[in-house]
């Protein structure tokens, strides 16, 4: 193993980044999919299941299939730690259905970005089905007591000491009182050797990361769950041998930075043997107590933000003030072709805006981008404007920006009316011809 590779294991942040690049490799050129297909049928999915979902959704990342026995009902909110290609997610909106709301969390962009490729060729789409890139090693971007199911799929396992331990006190925060946990995880049978906990190979493959049996039930208890259940799933970790690759990291043919190969090699774990004699495929359940009950009223949705759910926009429009925007609509010789003005607010529209102007709600602004594109495309200025122009309204503008730069067209420009409507009722206010109520 080379120096950089050992360094790696040496401090949180060396293995955090090693797993992602690892996993984004993957992400990125895809798994063997006959691979894939043996771990997935090994470790409990069915036939009809892998055939309900995106075929690239699974990865060959698992160690077990959580969804099938979360007890998930209808209307429930299910949130998946290390999301992946979205395989579990896309099982539990399908039984949550359009009530409920599944969310993702994976630290990868090239995770992510696949798994939004896999919901969108599915139909899916926020809020039913969400994916949000977060650190699992820091605060997770969702509300307290939201979260009816919490799920993750042979993920824990690679997540530093310290980060285990953060990661489950955010995991009881999330949780509703009542609320449950399902973890399907590998599990160490005995100590291993330093020359195994050092092995960067071995930590991206999911087994030199894992803790004890014993160490599992207190990073459990230490985190608020006072009722857990252990259940070894007696499935054949050797599963993961089935190749020139080892572990639940499939096999791509990238190269990834100083370490070499993303995938962990069998010959990098030489000498290891059977690894069902080192660890466990384990099914963890835990419940959060019912009690006490919080005298805040449930959160709407899970998410502390609705537009972690959709690609972080790049762009940077221009901007033009509401005297110039009015001098637009009072110009006998603008036309359609000209200008549009878009509002972008949905609840508080009917306070006043600006007439003319066309609503488009925020929330729905990024999955109806094609249609808008399709409608708009031809038109010189594209003004977007929210309450004060800082949130909804520059967000959606840089969407529009960036989806016309990904088109090529040059024909239609993006802009932000500064101060928003709140801006332009105190200008206008009382003058008809530029401000409409509903």
């Amino acid at each position: 193993m080379s120096s950089c590779c050992k360094k790696a294991l040496t401090n949180d942040e060396g293995i955090i980044k090693a797993v992602n690049e690892a996993y984004s490799n993957i992400a990125r050129e895809g798994p063997d999919r006959t691979y894939a297909e043996k771990v997935a049928n090994a470790f409990g999915y069915s036939a009809a299941e892998l055939q309900s979902i995106p075929t690239a959704s699974h990865l060959g990342l698992s160690c077990g299939n959580p969804v099938a026995k979360a007890t998930i009902k209808e209307g429930e909110t299910v949130l998946d730690l290390g999301s992946g290609g979205g395989i579990d997610i896309f099982l539990a909106a399908a039984k949550v259905g359009p009530t409920g709301q599944a969310i993702g969390l994976d630290m990868s962009d090239d995770m992510i970005a696949l798994a939004r490729r896999n919901a969108a060729n599915g139909g899916l789409k926020p809020p039913q089905v969400a994916f949000v890139k977060a650190l699992l090693t820091e605060d997770l971007p969702i509300q307290s007591n939201s979260i009816d199911c919490v799920l993750s799929n042979c993920v824990i396992n690679l997540l530093p000491t310290e980060g285990k331990k953060t990661l489950m006190k955010e995991v009881h925060r999330v949780l509703k009182p009542g609320g449950r946990v399902v973890l399907d995880d590998i599990i160490a049978s005995k100590p291993f050797p330093d020359s195994l906990r050092s092995n960067l190979a071995a930590y991206i493959g999911c087994i030199s990361g894992a803790f004890l049996l014993s160490e599992y039930q207190d990073l459990m208890e230490s985190a608020g769950f006072n009722e857990t259940l252990f259940t070894e799933s007696l499935s054949d970790l050797n599963i993961y041998t089935q190749g020139d690759y080892i572990g639940c990291c499939a096999p791509t043919t990238e190269k990834s930075g100083c370490c070499g190969p993303a995938k962990p090699a069998v010959s990098d774990l030489a000498g290891i043997g059977d690894l069902n004699k080192w660890a466990k495929s384990y099914q963890i359940y835990a419940r959060k107590s019912d009690s006490p009950v919080p005298t805040e009223p449930a959160p709407t949705s899970a998410l502390n933000n609705w537009w972690d759910a959709y690609p972080t926009p790049t762009s940077s429009p221009s901007s033009v003030t509401c005297s110039k925007v009015a001098d637009l609509i009072r110009n006998p010789n603008q036309g359609k072709e000209d200008f549009v003005v878009i509002d972008v607010r949905r609840n508080d529209h009917a306070g006043g805006h600006v007439r003319g102007s066309v609503q488009c709600p925020a929330q729905t602004f990024y999955d109806d981008l094609p249609r808008f594109y399709d409608q708009y495309k031809d038109t010189k200025q594209v003004i977007f404007y929210c309450g004060s122009s800082n949130g909804r309204g520059p967000r959606c503008a840089k969407w529009y920006q960036d989806y016309l730069n990904k088109e090529g067209n040059s024909q239609s420009q993006a802009i932000v009316m500064e101060g928003g409507v709140k801006e332009w009722l105190s200008a206008y206010k009382g003058q008809e011809d530029l401000v409409d109520r509903d």
